[in-house]
């Protein structure tokens, strides 16, 4: 008895857990299913991995917000060398090199920082929360190849919209920057509870 007692009581909390793992309704006007180029699409987005972009970067948080200039993002495969321009928080010019797991944080005065926590350096340097290892994936359209998404498409069957690791990655504009490519992201808004993110691109290049 005791033994058919703790199963039932093991079922009971089993079944009472699973009515809690519900998918959030889809926005009016989106759909989870791709368009029917979409793997296509997304392979030839995946293999432009040189290019550089130009554009400007704006963060609000409670704690602080502020804007800066993308003087130049640098992409080779996995590595990234990114320069911003602000005046907030007397940040000046600053750098940020490296690969998914390693940053090294160059300041306008010089001084420079390496951490195999790139989100953890720049929020100390800067105090702003980026999730600088997804961003290279997210800023082409694509989710991060590490951990679980969800895509949705707007009603043009474009994509609208990337959830990911706590992130609502939310494109609001693409253009045609690069001939031989597909539209690339224009206006990005990111969002992660009360932190927003927005990125403004005025120009990509493709590089050799």
């Amino acid at each position: 008895m005791i033994a058919r007692a703790l199963l039932l009581a093991l079922l009971a909390v089993i079944a009472s857990g699973c009515t809690t793992i519900q998918l959030e309704p889809l926005p009016e006007g989106m759909t989870n299913q791709p368009p029917g180029d979409w793997a296509e699409r997304s392979h030839r987005l995946s293999r432009f991995d040189q290019w550089q972009l130009q554009g400007k970067l704006a963060v609000k948080q409670p704690s602080d917000s502020g804007t800066a200039l993308i003087n130049a993002w640098r992409q080779q495969g996995e590595r990234y060398d990114l320069t911003l321009s602000s005046s907030f928080l007397g940040m000046g010019t600053t750098r940020l090199q490296g690969v998914p797991g390693f940053i090294e944080l160059t300041l306008t005065n010089g001084d420079i920082y390496q951490s195999s926590d790139p989100e953890h350096l720049v929020a100390a340097a800067t105090g702003w929360n980026l999730p600088i290892d997804n961003l290279a994936w997210w800023i082409r359209g694509l989710p991060a190849p590490d951990g679980d998404f969800r895509l949705l498409f707007d009603e043009q069957r474009q994509l609208a919209i990337i959830r990911q690791g706590g992130w609502e990655i939310r494109y609001d504009r693409w253009q045609g920057f690069i001939d031989n490519l597909p539209a690339l992201p224009a206006r990005i808004t990111a969002l992660n509870g009360d932190k927003r993110v927005r990125v403004v691109i005025s120009q990509w290049q493709q590089e050799d």
